[in-house]
């Protein structure tokens, strides 16, 4: 069960940037990854059709062999962390929460906001995780939908990005917040550029960051993390798959982990299954 991998799925290329946590955090550890790609983005779909995708995303890398899932999605992490946590055998993690209390950990006025997707701010998540915690926090949900976008388009170096971001983030500036939260694993991607524009006196919080250390925590108590010993008998393995163009998700992922030979697998969706082909 140990060398077993870390499951780890998305809506498309957000989830990436927790699993770049976990390689430079865990690096004794096997991911597989999967991004849904072709039905991306989640955000603007409906919650209870959310869940629908991340349960069949769960059941393909259940079948592949996992040790735990994180759910490296916000989104998806409304949408269905839940019932997972009562559905399957293994340990389940979500963004939300360890987002969340490093938020509350970092604040000093009171003020936090949450940058996320309209599914995530519908569900008010943030808002409920944070307040159950620390009842004086005052939360500012704001849905910036075009962030995702941006990411999956690859057109953060475009010139008319910046101001974009300006324009979205803007609301959030006169709320006089001192901590944000990248609440979409797509954001960070976009850091520098959120920063620049929310200035140096607004901490940001990469949810996806803080919850590779909840993994690590869990795994240590499960008793199923992985030893350098471990890994130098039996090295750690990458393996990802999107449902959309696998092309695009290889080059995107090659150069985001500076790794010019990996490679990325297409699977199909078929009715409420995802098959891979790859091997037929």
């Amino acid at each position: 069960m140990r060398d077993l991998p870390i499951g780890f799925l998305d809506s498309g290329f957000g989830g990436l940037t927790v699993v770049r946590q976990s390689l430079k955090q865990l690096p004794n550890e096997s991911i597989i990854y999967i991004g849904d790609s072709a039905r991306a983005p989640y955000g603007p779909r409906p919650l209870v059709e959310v869940k629908k995708y991340i349960k069949q995303l769960t059941h393909f890398l259940m079948n592949q062999g996992i040790k735990m899932l994180v759910i490296a999605c916000n989104t998806g992490t409304a949408a269905a962390l839940n019932e997972l946590k009562d559905e399957i055998p293994i340990p389940v993690v979500g963004v939300i929460h360890a987002g969340s209390r490093s938020a509350i950990k970092m604040t000093e006025n009171q003020r936090i906001g949450v940058i996320c997707t309209q599914g995530t701010v519908e569900s008010h998540l943030y808002q409920t995780v944070i307040q159950n915690k620390e009842k004086n926090v005052t939360v500012y949900e704001h849905a910036v939908p075009e962030f995702v976008k941006i990411v999956e388009e690859q057109r953060i170096q475009e010139p008319e990005t910046m101001e974009t971001i300006k324009q979205d983030l803007f609301p959030l500036k006169e709320h006089n917040i001192d901590t944000l939260v990248l609440g979409c694993t797509h954001y960070p991607l976009m850091r520098n550029e959120i920063q620049e524009v929310m200035g140096p006196d607004v901490t940001l919080i990469d949810s996806g960051a803080e919850t590779i250390s909840e993994v690590s925590a869990l795994l240590d108590y499960f008793n199923l993390s992985r030893t350098s010993d471990d890994n130098d008998k039996n090295p750690a393995t990458q393996t990802y798959f999107t449902t959309g163009n696998g092309e695009g998700f290889e080059k995107f992922t090659q150069i985001l982990f500076n790794q010019p030979d990996l490679k990325v697998q297409e699977v199909e969706i078929v009715g409420d299954e995802l098959v891979d082909n790859s091997n037929t």
